[in-house]
């Protein structure tokens, strides 16, 4: 907020062709007015004159990108902090533009952005409330911490199944202790996993999926982040056991005894034809979409295979280098990516704008209500002092969060599950290097050894997130011989960013003492 104010105030805010495309610039300034880098210099623990050489040097620069993802995120004003980046790149004029903050054209087009027909009129939030807390709902969602209170409280409601997928939540969620001691309340938890890990050991049944080598990669998500236009799709290196359903049937198969089917007479494969056929309608009615109007048995009869294959086929086929079902004869297919076994590489991104834009004024929305109503709870947060120490987290390249614990040839060598405490705080609080301590927060404590690191801000310490691999019932040899603690034991579950209800992990405050 003190760069926008520093912005606006010093007259360095150059949106160049954003300007024709954005709306809410006046509230944006009004809004900043108050966050001078003199008034923010101590919560931020940057000195003003720093805050605002930095602003001048951006807004100076031909070309500059700022970029936050998730630790932007996952703290008490994520989505401000998020909202913020965009708000720098477009005042900065590096918003979609060549060297700045830019948008992908992936080579597979992905569903993920459809637009789900709950909000073809628009986007809403709040549209109801979760029973017990009274959470607003976000795009559908509330806060996974509320996952433990709506199992155990009684009442019209009450939360009786669960279904996981792939997922570790008694590691991985807030306040995970809670839901770890709810979920044996369930009458019915079934797990898609191919481990019987810390979450899945409360499963009354586990469904494997097929490994990561048993079947085919495309990846429709992560492309649209990426610096280049491509694509690479990899074949399975082993072939699965006969009569081993893949992951996707085995959904379409729960999706239909949550409908009432009994498993033995579900038609897989004319649930799957169902939904494929339904995605084509949706798309070729989309006016905007390169099968506009085309008929959608036509599209249907003309994609081969089944499941994802089928689905991939087809993204590539409409997407921006697609062969359009005969449009563009020379055109990408899945067959012909798969000729391709290094991928393909379409180029580096071009500018987007407005061509993407959906927002129902066809512009840059710059001040969001449901955004900008949270700066008042920012503004409070520069009256509140923090004596006490903050906890945050971190991941190791060798533990991608809880994943990778049981592979033994990634948990050689020294603990990675420490407390880093800066030397200062270590000297203060009696912490030696090599020893243990005990870190304590509103939801609950764990035990670990410290490391003494200057990596760290005075204040601040850190407990790598995914650990804690001590719980009996679980078969993961090796994780459970390198255990170490669980970091979101001390995550209070009603630590959220308010706007998007997403848990606070990261600023947690905590007490520390030798253990």
């Amino acid at each position: 907020m003190a760069w926008v104010h520093v912005l606006f105030e010093e007259r360095l805010a150059n949106p160049g062709r954003l300007a024709a495309l954005t709306h809410g610039m006046d509230e944006v300034r009004a809004l900043c007015r108050p966050f001078t880098p003199e008034v923010v210099a101590e919560t931020c623990a940057i000195p003003a004159p720093t805050i605002r050489r930095l602003a001048r040097e951006l807004a100076a620069a031909p070309r500059g990108a700022v970029y936050g993802r998730i630790g932007t995120c996952n703290q008490e004003f994520g989505t401000l902090a998020s909202w913020l980046v965009e708000v720098v790149n477009v005042l900065t004029g590096n918003l979609d533009r060549i060297g700045g903050s830019m948008f992908a054209n992936p080579v597979a087009w992905s569903m993920l952005t459809l637009r789900p027909p709950e909000f073809a009129a628009g986007w809403e939030l709040g549209r109801w409330k979760s029973r017990v807390r009274g959470a607003p709902e976000v795009l559908g969602q509330v806060p996974i911490s509320c996952l433990a209170e709506e199992i155990v409280t009684s009442g019209p409601g009450q939360l009786r199944a669960l279904i996981t997928l792939a997922g570790n939540p008694v590691l991985s969620a807030a306040d995970s202790g809670r839901l770890d001691a709810a979920l044996p309340e369930l009458e019915c938890m079934i797990s898609i996993d191919n481990w019987l890990n810390e979450t899945t050991r409360h499963a009354h049944v586990i469904l494997p999926g097929h490994s990561a080598l048993e079947q085919p990669h495309c990846d429709e998500l992560i492309w649209s982040w990426a610096v280049r236009n491509a694509a690479v799709y990899s074949e399975p290196i082993f072939e699965p056991e006969a009569g081993r359903p893949a992951e996707w049937e085995i959904l379409l198969t729960l999706a239909a005894i949550m409908q009432g089917a009994r498993a033995a007479d579900v038609d897989v494969a004319l649930l799957d034809r169902f939904f494929f056929a339904g995605l084509v309608s949706t798309v070729a009615a989309d006016p905007t979409s390169r099968i506009a109007g085309r008929d959608p048995e036509e599209i249907v009869a003309a994609t081969p295979g089944v499941g994802p294959a089928r689905l991939l086929d087809f993204g590539l086929r409409v997407g921006p280098w697609g062969e359009r079902y005969g449009g563009d004869p020379d055109g990408l297919t899945l067959a012909r990516l798969r000729e391709h076994p290094n991928g393909i590489d379409k180029g580096a991104l071009e500018p987007r704008l407005p061509e993407l834009l959906t927002t129902t004024s066809g512009r840059i929305e710059l001040a969001p209500a449901h955004i900008t109503a949270d700066v008042p709870r920012l503004a409070r947060r520069l009256a509140r002092r923090d004596d006490g120490l903050v906890l945050v987290s971190r991941r190791h390249l060798r533990s991608n969060n809880s994943w990778m614990h049981n592979v033994p040839s990634l948990m050689t060598g020294r603990d990675r599950c420490t407390l880093l405490v800066h030397p200062e705080d270590s000297r203060r609080l009696g912490l030696a290097d090599g020893g243990r301590a005990t870190i304590r927060s509103a939801a609950g404590e764990v035990e670990a050894p410290v490391e003494v690191s200057e990596e760290m801000m005075p204040g601040v310490v850190c407990l790598p997130h995914g650990w804690g691999h001590d719980k009996p019932g679980t078969r993961l040899g090796v994780a459970s011989g390198h255990a170490g603690v669980n970091n979101n034991l001390l995550a209070p579950g009603a630590l959220v960013d308010v706007p998007s209800g997403n848990a606070a992990v990261n600023g947690i405050p905590v007490e520390v003492m030798p253990a």
